[in-house]
């Protein structure tokens, strides 16, 4: 394949962001020692600023309530940055105006454009603008704009059901990954119960991540209401309002990927609540660093946690959250964290991603069609 200039756009990327920044980030750095590709990505940020190869921001406003995005004010602007790049290939990472940059610039240079929906926009904005009626016509928005794209990458099956049942036929499935040197093992220290003040025989549990609202935070908390004292809870990504229990403990976002590793290597578990994740980037980090995972049985989480790598709860209940953390540990802890790590090995490094969306990619570079892809996770054993 000739060298190829592949750039990657979205707006969910800021210093304190979640997935889609990793998942960029990771891409951006495992392309970098690939022969023949370059790679760009075009982001807000607090100034304007154009790198080839490299990260491009676009000046942008702060958005009240977000966690720490920017949105620029100029759309235009987007575009004309994007046709100045001189892609061979465009992949949008949200659902507004970057990726609708994205399709003019393709069609204008007769590009391959393709689309990764990391978010279940009908349902969070539906919720937030108002019931059943706008979740319809968010999910034909959904579906207008993702027809025209080439190739739209879903990161779950659950996602690539939704995307089918809008009619999106050319979706393929492509799970995230992991960076497993990163996230290991050997990060994990006898040091966390003494930072945290903590008895040894405490039983501690570790949650990473925004605390908006569909990652269910009041569960946690209720469930950790009903476990009691003898077990802890750490939060890591995020300050609250209000009076907390004394069996819970709020940590800063940890931007150092290192350090961050090092915290969920060194708790007994990790726990998550939410019931809307399209995929769950934390739960693969938990499983990479050999940490069992309790998790709600619903969106994509059920695709990665089984009872080999940890435990499901029924979804929105503190009392099924705090039994299933309880039955957790009746069992080998160790054992449990181990087949995590293993199935991370197997299926979840960011090689195996970028290699498989790779092919992909030179599919669309050679005129073809992607191929829609299903494969399933969890797996036996």
């Amino acid at each position: 394949m000739r060298p190829c200039h592949l750039v990657d756009t979205t707006l969910f990327y800021s210093p304190t962001s979640g997935g889609v920044r990793r998942y960029v980030n990771a891409k951006h750095g495992w392309l970098a020692a690939q022969p023949g590709w370059r790679h760009t990505l075009v982001v807000p940020g607090s100034e304007n600023r154009i790198e080839r190869g490299g990260i491009c921001t676009l000046r942008g406003v702060p958005v009240p309530g977000s966690f720490n995005y920017r949105l620029p004010l100029t759309p235009r602007r987007w575009t004309r940055l994007l046709d100045a790049l001189r892609p061979d290939l465009i992949e949008a990472g949200d659902a507004f105006h970057p990726a609708w940059a994205a399709l003019r610039v393709a069609q204008r240079r007769g590009i391959p454009a393709a689309a990764f929906c990391h978010s279940d926009l009908p349902r969070i904005l539906g919720r937030r603008l108002g019931g059943r009626l706008s979740e319809q016509l968010v999910c034909r928005y959904v579906r207008w704009l993702y027809e025209r794209f080439d190739v739209v990458f879903a990161p779950s099956l659950q996602v690539l059901d939704f995307l089918a049942g809008l009619g999106i036929r050319h979706a393929v499935h492509q799970p995230l990954g992991v960076d497993a040197d990163m996230f290991r093992p050997e990060r994990r220290g006898d040091w966390l119960r003494e930072h945290l003040g903590l008895g040894p025989e405490t039983r501690v549990l570790v949650y990473a991540g925004r605390f908006t609202d569909e990652k269910n935070v009041p569960v946690l908390l209720g469930a950790f209401a009903r476990l009691g004292r003898s077990f802890h809870l750490l939060m890591i990504g995020g300050a609250r309002q209000g009076r907390l229990a004394t069996n819970v403990t709020l940590l800063p976002y940890r931007r150092d990927g290192i350090e961050l590793a090092r915290w969920i290597a060194s708790a007994d578990a990790l726990v998550h609540a939410g019931t809307r994740e399209t995929f769950g980037l934390v739960i693969l980090e938990a499983m990479a660093c050999g940490r069992p995972v309790v998790a709600a049985r619903a969106g994509a989480l059920p695709e990665l946690v089984d009872e080999h790598v940890g435990m499901l709860a029924e979804p929105g209940s503190a009392d099924s959250l705090a039994e299933a953390i309880a039955a957790l540990y009746e069992r080998d802890l160790e054992a449990v964290g181990a087949s995590a790590r293993a199935r991370v090995l197997r299926q979840f490094t960011w090689q195996k991603t970028f290699q498989r969306q790779m092919a992909v990619y030179g599919s669309l570079l050679a005129g073809l069609p992607a191929v829609a892809q299903r494969e399933e996770i969890v797996e036996a054993g």
